[in-house]
């Protein structure tokens, strides 16, 4: 029996299958997704996947206790076993298997495209791929990723009392997040990922967006700033109210020193993203910047990972970014002259 945005949500599923992932004929397509998580998302996906001719599998499961390494424990064995053995991998899971131990080897294996579109609900995926001209996107993403990546020193502010500089690393690549064509771990349309060189990152990060760590520091939209205080790329002190609390105790409740440590930056610049809804469509809000601490993964060192207990990101809005004094974004609009047109035609 129909219901509502069936057509729609089948439309979006369809085009992240073949035109994001890029499924081929005789591919195996696996599709995980955990139990708090909408089931119709990956119901869908299969049937685009069948549709494409893929062999598909989808991987329901109990939800798991946190993020990465931290979710391990509570996965079932086949499913530590099918992540690593397919050709392309959708992840829709709340909780994370992302920077887990099945992810490592599965986007370290040069054979699986990994697509983490986390928790994302029939509205977000909508929204964030059905609504979005994907050829567009492509070329403001790679026109951003062309200025920042070619200045040495950037700096980030905001409003809220962001006040960051750092440096960026010549050799270590950028994960420009729009399609997923080739072996590794891919992310939502609209982010553009990277790893500072981590000695010279320092200041202030307000996080006044949102914050996800999973478990008990699995936030979501805050409601009083969250603020970490970074030298040489390594968190020394939070401070905030509550939420800055709970916070605190997850990370020494990792008891891991590498939780401390930057792992990457981030812009947002999904067109349509909104705040409030799920972590993987907050750190896509336009203008904003997400910072993740913890597990490092390859697509941001270059190389192997930097292992640690889990990861944790968090959401600084409406940022004025400068790469090499030049002004991309200042509170959060696109005001670079090479910028603006791409922007303009993705409604911003």
């Amino acid at each position: 029996m129909p219901t509502m945005k069936d057509l729609e949500l089948f439309k979006a599923a369809y085009k992240t299958v073949k035109e994001i992932i890029g499924i081929r004929e005789g591919e195996s397509l696996l599709i995980t997704i955990d139990s708090v998580s909408e089931f119709r998302v990956a119901e869908e996906m299969a049937k685009a996947g069948e549709a494409l001719g893929a062999k598909v599998m989808v991987a329901w499961h109990s939800t798991p206790k946190g993020y990465g390494m931290a979710c391990d424990p509570y996965l079932p064995d086949p499913l530590h076993a099918a992540c690593e053995n397919t050709d392309a991998w959708i992840e829709l899971n709340n909780q994370w298997l992302l920077y887990g131990t099945p992810w490592t080897k599965a986007v370290t294996n040069g054979r699986t495209r990994n697509l983490m579109l986390g928790g994302l609900s029939t509205d977000q995926l909508i929204r964030c791929i059905g609504e979005v001209d994907i050829p567009t996107q492509r070329a403001f993403q790679e026109k951003v990723v062309e200025i920042s990546s070619a200045a040495k020193k950037m700096t980030v502010t905001n409003k809220a009392g962001t006040d960051l500089e750092f440096e960026n690393h010549p050799d270590r690549p950028w994960a420009n997040e729009h399609v997923a064509h080739t072996p590794g771990g891919h992310f939502l349309t609209g982010q553009i990922g990277w790893a500072p060189v981590e000695e010279t990152v320092n200041g202030v990060m307000v996080f006044d967006g949102a914050i996800s760590g999973g478990g008990e520091a699995d936030i979501g939209l805050v409601k009083e700033p969250v603020t970490y205080v970074v030298e040489k790329g390594r968190l020394i002190e939070i401070k905030g109210g509550k939420e800055a609390d709970a916070v605190r105790r997850w990370f020494e409740k990792l008891n891991d020193p590498n939780m401390y440590i930057l792992a990457h930056a981030a812009y947002g610049f999904n067109p349509n993203a909104r705040l409030g809804f799920t972590t993987t469509e907050d750190e896509r809000i336009w203008g904003c910047t997400e910072w993740g601490f913890g597990y490092q993964g390859p697509m941001y060192s270059g190389g192997d990972p930097r292992v640690a207990a889990s990861h944790i990101d968090g959401v600084c809005l409406d940022c004025t970014v400068t790469a090499d004094g030049a002004e991309l974004t200042r509170d959060g609009e696109v005001v670079h002259p090479e910028l603006r047109d791409l922007a303009a035609k993705l409604g911003h």
